[in-house]
C-alpha cells in the first residue's frame, strides 16, 4: 500500500535510508517527536514533505544546521528570505522552479491563491516565530 506524501512525510537517514512518517499533524508535538526519532542522524537527517497553501504563512522559519530546499510542484508562491542584514530578498516561485533556503535564513512564504510545494529540510534545531 502506497503512502501519500502529504500524509505521511519521509525521513531520509544516514547509510541511504528511507523512512515513512507517522501521519503529519502540523503541530509542534509531531516535529519534536520526528525529531526524538531520528536524533541519531543529526544534521545529515532530512525531511521530504509536501504541503498545499492556500494563504500566506502566518509564521517565519529558520533551519540552523543545514539548507532546505523548495521546489514548486503546482501553482505559484513568493518565498521571502530575511538575510543576516535584515534586508529581505522575494523569490517567485512557479510550477517546477526551487529555491533553497540557505542554513540560518529565516524564511516565510506569500501565496495567492493555491501553491503545492515539495520540501527537503534539514529539520534539526529548526526555529519559528510569528510573522
Amino acid at each position: 500500500m502506497a503512502d501519500k506524501l502529504t500524509d505521511n512525510p519521509i525521513h531520509l537517514g544516514l547509510g541511504a535510508t528511507a523512512f515513512s512518517e507517522p501521519r503529519f499533524t502540523g503541530d509542534p508535538a509531531w516535529y519534536q517527536a520526528y525529531g526524538e526519532r531520528h536524533a541519531d542522524d543529526g544534521a545529515e537527517g532530512r525531511l521530504v514533505s509536501l504541503h498545499h497553501f492556500t494563504e500566506p504563512w502566518t509564521v517565519w522559519e529558520m533551519h540552523p544546521v543545514g539548507a532546505e530546499a523548495v521546489v514548486c510542484v503546482k501553482g505559484e508562491m513568493s518565498l521571502i528570505q530575511q538575510m543576516e542584514d535584515g534586508s529581505e530578498r522575494q523569490i517567485a516561485l512557479r510550477e517546477g522552479e526551487y529555491a533553497i533556503n540557505p542554513p540560518g535564513v529565516w524564511h516565510t512564504a506569500d501565496v495567492e491563491g493555491e501553491a503545492t510545494a515539495l520540501f527537503i529540510t534539514a529539520g534539526q534545531g529548526t526555529e519559528n516565530r510569528d510573522r
